[in-house]
């Protein structure tokens, strides 16, 4: 109705593909082709050009909807396309110039191998295009995302089932890219045979084919309300919008062409489309200082204001300012439904818990103060009852290692001689954790030292120590502890178990679990009789408390026993395996908080 084969004049009907791509998925590109076909089948285009003109359109649609939901790290969101902020600007002009770029660039390659009698004027065929999809596409594509901001009718596409292959199609966005420029370049500048012309249609219609197979896989936001960015773009858009259809008004103006065509060396076909030309130029110079601004504006304010409005989620109670009148400032914008609004609710709220925070704030901070004091004060003293250095001679080494799960814990060791010939060898671990555990440690610690000095038997020991810690156990604490007595002479370790960890041995360079009477834990059962058990040493031992074995990862599964052996075996023994098995157990928990106390010693017979 508007306009004459090959683009001449006003060509509305080819800017729709970009839109209902846009705005309709692959739904809204097979009805724009569909309603397309019907256009050029009406205008007499023959079925061949038709049909694979067609094709190229549902290409060029699909590209819009794909090029739309690409991640851009430019783009503070990826959400349904709106108009909201500079970037979902410039991304929407960039995909109306490249979909119009293709679209004309392809076609007017189809007109000149169907159509012979166009060639001279094949390249203005290219420009009638490129201006008539591009003026239309962008009328239609602001139209279209302002109702459907009402109207909420856009196509949001669903979580892909393949896999993302980026490398595959940056590769095919960059040859795309590449083989366009070199087109462009080639048209103009040298004369091109049909078989060429036929190669590049062929060439850039696979690669657009190519690229809309990309599966989209980025999360879409949804924002709900009107954004202070979105209120000034729109300010913006109208004015462009005004200044495309003004030039497409003039354009249609009878009169005026006729003005044009009497008093300028143009013929009366490139009229419509030398004043389409001009407006767009004009656009371009009101667009590309009017984008700068706009992101001045957007970077130095809106930003810092749509951060500030953040706040609403994370304000909770208890958290910390409060000053007097800024409620009665801010409950004039609490109605607002735009970021100062969220900011006037944010800060109200803030307030109000800030008055309840205050009264009881300085009681807190004490209590806390005192609290770290004296957890700092304990964690000293229980570090000072620990060995602070290892055994070392020529005949043997002893070296041990503590790791609470909190400020105190549970677990103790000990080693030193009783004589000239023997080294007693602890290890214990406090049921609870903290400061209780700590203070029941502290004590068996403390009653061993004072029980080995006339006793050396270390079932004997076990009984007397369990029968102190029975005394008035009231909230039934309990301690597991294995203790051994080494003697150099004989290379023997008699020892007793009371419910703690089977020690690992080394025997033929291998390390194993030791078979030992579990008995029963320490505190409990008074008058329990421990067994005294003996083992030649041929190379090492290695005793444990269970928060070794029981460290976990994020899948919940344990460290455990069996690691421990394999990484003992593949690992030559001295005091640095400690060392290394400690590093290796962070690793497996990685950022899984350490839940229990982690000790260790162990004993390094050098011959």
């Amino acid at each position: 109705m508007m306009g004459e084969n090959f683009g001449v004049g006003f060509y509305p009907h080819i800017g729709i593909h970009v839109i209902s791509g846009l705005l309709f998925g692959p739904y809204g590109a097979i009805g724009s082709v569909l309603g397309n076909t019907l256009c050029d089948l009406i205008r007499g285009y023959n079925l061949g050009i038709t049909v694979t003109s067609e094709i190229i359109s549902l290409g060029i649609s699909l590209l819009a909807y794909k090029l739309w939901y690409e991640p851009i790290k430019t783009r503070p969101l990826i959400n349904k396309p709106q108009l909201n902020n500079t970037s979902n600007i410039l991304l929407f002009f960039g995909i109306v110039i490249v979909c119009s770029l293709l679209f004309a660039l392809i076609n007017k390659k189809l007109v000149y191998l169907t159509y012979p009698e166009t060639i001279p004027i094949n390249i203005q065929i290219g420009i009638r295009y490129f201006v008539n999809i591009f003026n239309s596409g962008f009328i239609f594509g602001i139209i279209g995302i302002w109702i459907s901001k009402r109207i909420d009718f856009v196509h949001v596409p669903g979580k892909p089932k393949r896999k993302l292959n980026k490398k595959l199609y940056w590769g095919i966005g960059i040859a795309l890219a590449i083989s366009t420029l070199t087109i462009l370049i080639t048209d103009y500048y040298f004369d091109i045979s049909e078989t060429i012309m036929t190669i590049e249609a062929i060439l850039l219609t696979s690669l657009i084919f190519l690229y809309i197979t990309k599966p989209i896989t980025v999360n879409i936001s949804e924002i709900t309300f009107n954004s202070i960015p979105e209120k000034i773009m729109n300010i913006f858009l109208l004015a462009t919008f005004l200044i495309v259809i003004l030039g497409i008004i003039i354009s249609l103006d009878p009169i005026f062409i006729k003005a044009v065509d009497e008093s300028l060396p143009i013929d009366f076909y490139e009229v419509k489309l030398s004043i389409m030309i001009f407006i767009d130029i004009l656009l371009i110079i009101f667009f590309i200082p009017s984008i700068a601004v706009l992101k001045y504006v957007e970077h130095e304010v809106i930003y810092p204001i749509t951060s500030f409005s953040k706040i609403e989620k994370f304000v909770k109670k208890g958290d910390k300012i409060e000053s007097e009148g800024l409620i009665d400032i801010y409950s004039n914008y609490l109605n607002k439904e735009d970021e100062i609004g969220m900011l006037a609710r944010s800060y109200t709220d803030l307030i109000n818990y800030t008055n309840e925070y205050i009264e009881n704030i300085h009681e807190i901070e004490s209590e806390k103060e005192r609290i770290k004091a004296e957890l700092d004060i304990a964690e000293k003293i229980q570090r000072s009852n620990l060995p602070n250095h290892s055994i070392e001679n020529e005949d043997y080494t002893v070296y041990g290692f503590s790791k609470p799960a909190k400020e105190v814990g549970g677990d103790f060791y000990d080693h030193y001689p009783i004589d000239e010939d023997n080294v007693a060898i602890i290890i214990g671990d406090a049921s609870g954790k903290g400061v209780p555990a700590a203070l029941l440690s502290t004590i068996t610690q403390t009653i061993i030292r004072q029980l080995l000095r006339s006793e050396t038997d270390p079932s004997k020991v076990l009984y007397m120590l369990n029968n102190q810690l029975c005394e008035n156990n009231t909230e039934y604490m309990f301690v597991t502890l294995w203790l051994g007595i080494y003697n150099n002479k004989t290379k023997n370790i008699t020892f007793s178990n009371a419910g703690h960890n089977s020690p690992l041995v080394m025997e033929n360079g291998q390390f194993r679990t030791l078979k030992v009477n579990k008995g029963i834990v320490l505190g409990i059962m008074n008058d329990y009789e421990f067994i005294t058990e003996k083992i030649n040493i041929s190379k090492g031992i290695i005793v444990y408390t269970d928060g070794i074995t029981d460290a976990k990862n994020s899948n919940n599964e344990f460290y455990g026993e069996n690691r421990v052996i394999k990484f003992l075996n593949n690992h030559t023994f001295e005091n640095k395996v400690i060392t290394n098995l400690l590093r290796d157990i962070d690793k497996f928990t990685g950022t899984e908080e350490q839940f229990d106390d982690m000790t260790l010693v162990l004993l390094d017979r050098h011959k």
